[in-house]
Formats: C-alpha cells, sequence, structure tokens
C-alpha cells in the first residue's frame, strides 16, 4: 500500500507538468482547462445570481473596456509568442458587483468580478487596468488549477503519512507537524510565488493594452494606506507584503513598457 500510495505521487507530480507560456517554466497542473471551466463558469452565474450586479453606468462600462483591453493585449502577446490558440476555451466576462469589500477576482476561463469597493482605491482606468491585469494574470497562467492541484498532493501527503506510521502517538505528532509545516513551508510559499508572477505578467499586458505600468507601484501604494498597516508577516500570509509588491512592481515597469513597445505602444495612459 506504501508504495502504491508513493508511486502514485511521483506519477502525478512528473505527469502534471505543463508550461506556463509567460515564464517558459514547468508548472504542476493535472486539471485541465475543459475540467476546470465549465466547474467555474457555473459557479460564477451563481455568484452574479446572488449579488447585486451594477449595470449601465460608467464605471460598469470602464470594467468592461479595460477588461476588454487586457484580453486583447493578452491574446497579442500570446500570439506573437507561439500560443495562437491558447485563449480559445475562454468565455470572457467583466462584471461590477455592488459590495463594499476592497477585492476583484478573476476565476479560470476569464469570468471576472470588480467590486465597486475597490474603485476609490483603483481611482481611474489606469488603476483599474492594474488590478485587472493582475487577476487576468491569474487565470492565464492557470493558478487556481495549479492550486487544486497542489492541494492534491499536499492531501495525499497526509494520506501517505498516515498509512506508513502505526504508532500512534508519532502519527499524531506528524500530522500536527505536517499540517503546519506544509502549510507555512510549501502552500503559502506556492500562493504568494503565484501573486508575484501574477503581478508581473499583469504588468506586462497592462503595458501592451496602452497603460502605464508606472502606476502600479502607485496603486499599491494606496492599497498599503487603505489597510492602515495591518498584516500579517510575509511568510503567514497568502500574498506578499505591500512595501515588496511596491519594490517589484517599480522595478518592472521600464521591462514591461520595453516589451509594450514590440507591439507598437510607445505612449501610455
Amino acid at each position: 500500500m506504501k508504495k502504491i500510495i508513493l508511486t502514485g505521487l511521483v506519477f502525478l507530480a512528473v505527469a502534471a507538468c505543463k508550461t506556463n507560456p509567460f515564464t517558459g517554466k514547468s508548472t504542476l497542473n493535472f486539471y485541465p482547462n475543459s475540467q476546470v471551466f465549465p466547474t467555474a463558469f457555473a459557479q460564477y452565474d451563481q455568484f452574479l445570481e446572488s449579488n447585486k450586479v451594477v449595470t449601465g453606468t460608467s464605471d460598469a462600462q470602464m470594467i468592461t473596456k479595460v477588461g476588454q483591453r487586457i484580453a486583447s493585449a493578452a491574446e497579442r502577446w500570446l500570439s506573437a509568442n507561439g500560443y495562437p490558440g491558447y485563449l480559445k476555451d475562454y468565455k470572457w466576462e467583466y462584471n461590477l458587483v455592488q459590495d463594499e469589500t476592497v477585492n476583484a477576482w478573476c476565476m479560470p476561463g476569464g469570468k471576472i468580478v470588480f467590486y465597486t469597493g475597490i474603485l476609490p482605491i483603483t481611482q481611474n482606468e489606469t488603476g483599474v487596468a492594474v488590478v485587472m491585469g493582475h487577476e487576468v494574470a491569474h487565470a492565464l497562467a492557470d493558478h487556481g488549477a495549479q492550486r487544486m492541484s497542489a492541494g492534491t498532493l499536499q492531501q495525499l501527503g497526509a494520506v501517505a503519512g498516515n498509512v506508513a506510521i502505526q504508532d500512534e502517538k508519532t502519527l499524531g505528532l506528524f500530522n500536527q507537524a505536517y499540517g503546519v509545516g506544509s502549510q507555512i513551508g510549501v502552500m503559502l510559499p506556492f500562493s504568494r510565488s503565484h501573486e508575484t508572477e501574477a503581478d508581473r505578467i499583469g504588468l506586462q499586458i497592462m503595458a501592451i493594452a496602452g497603460y502605464d505600468p508606472s502606476e502600479a507601484a502607485e496603486l499599491w501604494k494606496r492599497m498599503k494606506a487603505q489597510s492602515g498597516g495591518q498584516a500579517p508577516p510575509e511568510f503567514l500570509s497568502t500574498h506578499p507584503s505591500n512595501d515588496t509588491r511596491i519594490s517589484n512592481l517599480t522595478a518592472w515597469a521600464p521591462a514591461a513598457k520595453q516589451e509594450a513597445r514590440k507591439f507598437g505602444v510607445t505612449s501610455f495612459k
């Protein structure tokens, strides 16, 4: 039984490799779009049915406009870099929802929601593009499916330990240590790496869409001010600290502008 579980873990880890087109790196992902997207689309529809969707306003129109520009920029980049059919199963949709929560998200397959609570921080169309680029980047890089895959391996690792360890006291210690260790040592860094990756990809896409990537750091300064410094230590968080993000985005902005110039974009709003 032990050998079967261990063999299964190794097989999944090896067989699940998929190349991220933006980084060229192999990623852990054994959930295909054909499995993930229909579920995400159904959940998105359910969410819209149970929340107040804002329509017909200038803010709602801005969300759609920016989303379409970001999606178009992503498609341009992917086509130019050898991935012309990468987005064929994506069903882009952009909605503004009445909610004071400071948040926005993009589900696998391109289903996007902005909450009205984030608009005072984005302030304008470029600020929306910063957030939109970041959230779309999560979907483009298959971060949702990667988290699902990592969670599955985490569960299988726990099962393997419980099968292998027969002593009850040792088993209790293992489960406690494994739960904390795998979360802080593996899952949280994994999540933070996704956020950093989405920041960098999003910066590039927003620049190709014609938005000034230098504004990304300014938005996160506003995010930091809004939070009042109330955040857990970075190693206990799913996200990089505000200071880390501001530093990264400031450093990456010139390269994003340079990438945009390859697509004929020389001025930014």
